[in-house]
C-alpha cells in the first residue's frame, strides 16, 4: 500500500473515531441532561410556606418561631379569600331557588381549587388524606392550582369542520355583580405573600419515606430497597457464576454435554427478563417457598439468574486470558490443580471477573420485570436488614413506572418521578464507581 494511501486512511479512521464519541457524547447529552434537569427540581426548588409547615409537623425541622411569625402574616394575607366566600354563601341563600342550585354547584367546585391551593378553610375538619391537609409545597403547582381557578376550561363546537376546540376563559365573567367577583383579582395580586415561595434544597428527598404516595416526602424505601435487591443479587450470583467457569475452564472435559451446557448458558443470557420474573414466582415462592410471599430474597435469587450467564461467561474469558506458563510454572512447583487456581490464576483473572460484575450490577439495579412478581410492591415501609427474607420492598425501577402509568395524580409528582430517574442512576453509577475502584487497586497491586 503506498504511504500517501495509507495516511489517508488513517485521518479517515481518525476522524470516524473522532465523529463516534462526539456522537456518543451527544446522545448522553440529549438523553441525561432532562433527566438530570428535571430530576433535580426534586432536590431544588421553590417550596411555599406549606412545605416547611409539613416539614416542621412530620420531621419537626425548622425554626418554630420563624415558621409561626411566617404563618401569622400569611393567615392575615389569605383571611380576605376566606369572609369573601363567607359573604358569597350567605349570597346565594337569599337567591331564587332555581338559581341557588346552580350557584352552590359554582361554590363548590371553586372552593376546592382554593382549598388545593391555600389548605383547608380555617374552622373546618381536619381532612383525612395528607393532600387535603396542605395546600400547595412547590411554587410550580402554585402556578398550575392560580390558573385553574382564574381560567374555566370549556368547548367550542361553534365550528363543525374543526370539531370541538378547547378554549378558556375567566372564571370571573361567572360572578360578576356578587362579592365573588373580588376574589379573582385579589388572589392574583396577592399569591405570592398568600405562598411566600423561597428556594428550598430538600436533599432529604433521598432519606424521606413518602407520604400520601409520594405526594409529599422522599423515597427511601425505594432507593434501600433497590440497594438491597442490587447487592443481594450479587451475593448469589457472583460465587455460582465463578465456580462455574472455574469447572468449565480447568475441569470440565470437552465433549457434547458441555457444549450443550454453554449453549443453555447463552440462551439463557438472551431470554426475556420477565420469563425470569414468573419463574422466580413459580420456584423460590411457590415450590421451594423462600418466603411465604413476595420478599427481597425471592427477588434477589431471580435476579441472580439474570445476570449469572454474564458473570459466567465473563469469569470465564478472564480465566483464559491468564497466561498458561503461570499455570504450568505452579504445578512445576508441585502445587496442587486447586491450589494453582486459588492463588495464581483467579487473582490474575480478578480484574476481569470484576469488569463482569461491573456490569451485572448496573443491569441488577435497573430490572423491573422480575421483581415485579417476586420482591417489588408500589407502597411500603423500608425494611430493616433481618426483614428482607420476608418482606417485600418498593424499589427504584418499579416505582418510577407505577408513578408514570397508574398513579392517581400523575402530574403532579413529575418531580417525584424524575428524581427517582435520577437517584436511579446516580445509584448505578456509586455501585459501578466503587466497582471500578476496587478492580483498579486490584490490578494495581497484582502488578506490584
Amino acid at each position: 500500500m503506498r504511504i500517501e494511501t495509507r495516511k489517508v486512511l488513517d485521518k479517515s479512521f481518525s476522524a470516524l473515531g473522532v465523529i463516534s464519541i462526539g456522537l456518543m457524547i451527544a446522545f448522553l447529552v440529549l438523553i441525561l441532561g432532562p433527566i438530570v434537569w428535571k430530576g433535580s427540581q426534586a432536590f431544588i426548588f421553590s417550596g411555599t410556606i406549606e412545605h416547611r409547615k409539613l416539614m416542621f409537623d412530620h420531621w419537626d425541622r425548622g425554626d418554630k418561631t420563624q415558621l409561626n411569625a411566617e404563618l401569622d402574616v400569611v393567615e392575615k394575607v389569605r383571611k380576605p379569600v376566606f369572609e369573601i366566600f363567607e359573604a358569597y354563601e350567605l349570597e346565594v341563600k337569599g337567591m331564587p331557588r332555581k338559581e341557588r342550585g346552580k350557584r352552590k354547584k359554582e361554590l363548590k367546585a371553586l372552593k376546592k381549587l382554593v382549598e388545593e391551593l391555600v389548605g383547608p378553610f380555617p374552622g373546618e375538619r381536619q381532612p383525612v388524606l395528607f393532600r387535603q391537609r396542605y395546600g400547595q409545597t412547590r411554587w410550580d403547582r402554585v402556578q398550575v392550582k392560580l390558573d385553574k381557578i382564574l381560567l374555566k376550561e370549556s368547548w367550542d363546537y361553534s365550528d363543525p369542520d374543526k370539531g370541538g376546540i378547547k378554549v378558556f376563559k375567566p372564571r370571573s365573567e361567572g360572578f360578576e355583580r356578587t362579592r365573588m367577583a373580588e376574589l379573582f383579582s385579589y388572589i392574583e395580586s396577592n399569591v405570592e405573600q398568600m405562598m411566600r415561595p423561597k428556594w428550598t434544597f430538600y436533599y432529604q428527598f433521598i432519606t424521606d419515606s413518602s407520604l400520601d404516595s409520594h405526594i409529599f416526602g422522599g423515597i427511601w424505601p425505594e432507593f434501600l430497597g433497590t440497594l438491597y435487591l442490587s447487592i443481594g443479587a450479587m451475593i448469589f450470583a457472583v460465587p455460582m457464576g465463578i465456580f462455574a467457569a472455574i469447572y468449565f475452564c480447568e475441569y470440565a472435559k470437552q465433549g457434547v454435554v458441555i457444549s450443550f451446557l454453554r449453549i443453555c448458558i447463552s440462551t439463557l443470557a438472551g431470554v426475556p427478563s420477565i420469563v425470569f420474573g414468573l419463574f422466580g414466582l413459580a420456584f423460590f415462592i411457590n415450590t421451594i417457598q423462600v418466603s411465604d410471599s413476595k420478599s427481597v430474597l425471592a427477588g434477589s435469587l431471580t435476579l441472580s439468574l439474570l445476570v449469572l450467564p454474564t458473570i459466567i461467561r465473563a469469569s470465564e474469558e478472564a480465566i483464559q486470558a491468564v497466561p498458561s506458563s503461570y499455570k504450568e510454572a505452579a504445578l512445576a512447583l508441585g502445587a496442587g490443580r486447586w491450589w494453582t487456581i486459588v492463588t495464581i490464576i483467579l487473582p490474575a483473572a480478578l480484574p476481569g471477573i470484576l469488569t463482569g460484575i461491573v456490569i451485572c450490577l448496573g443491569r441488577a439495579a435497573g430490572e423491573t420485570a422480575p421483581i415485579i412478581f417476586t420482591a417489588a410492591v408500589s407502597v411500603g415501609k423500608a425494611l430493616k436488614l433481618d426483614e428482607v427474607f420476608t418482606q417485600p420492598t418498593p424499589a427504584l425501577p418499579w416505582n418510577i413506572y407505577n408513578l408514570c402509568t397508574e398513579h392517581e395524580a400523575v402530574d403532579e409528582i413529575r418531580h417525584v418521578q424524575f428524581g427517582m430517574v435520577l437517584a436511579l442512576i446516580m445509584l448505578v453509577l456509586v455501585l459501578n464507581v466503587g466497582a471500578i475502584i476496587i478492580r483498579a487497586k486490584v490490578s494495581k497491586n497484582l502488578k506490584v
